[in-house]
């Protein structure tokens, strides 16, 4: 378990520091600044904001349901009538991701 919060945690590390290595290069090379239409915020750190939110919600989905999932699976062993009982925390525990990517589209929609 400790070893795919690690490599998850390393993903988004990746993630951003190709962000900041591109913004880095887009200044060396003299291109302006891309700017959204309101207010003038940079277009990158939206789109930033929007990869950290979805992998965030990812990584806090694929927590949850390892330990739900591994509980559901201990509840069914003991007793298989809860089958269907533990799908539906299963199914919460993975809404939790969907909620990263409705802020991500959120954010989106708004560049």
């Amino acid at each position: 378990m400790r070893k795919y919060i690690a490599v998850s945690f390393a993903a988004v590390i990746v993630l951003v520091l190709a962000f900041l290595v591109a913004s880095a290069a887009r200044a060396q090379s003299g291109q302006p600044e891309q700017s959204a239409q309101a207010g003038g915020a940079n277009l990158g750190w939206a789109f930033l904001s929007a990869a950290i939110s979805t992998g965030f919600g990812c990584l806090g989905a694929g927590i949850a349901v390892a330990y739900v999932g591994a509980a559901a699976v201990g509840a069914v062993g003991e007793k298989p009538e809860v089958a269907g009982r533990t799908l539906v925390f299963v199914g919460l525990a993975e809404g939790i991701a969907i909620y990263g990517l409705i802020i991500a589209i959120m954010i989106l929609s708004r560049v």
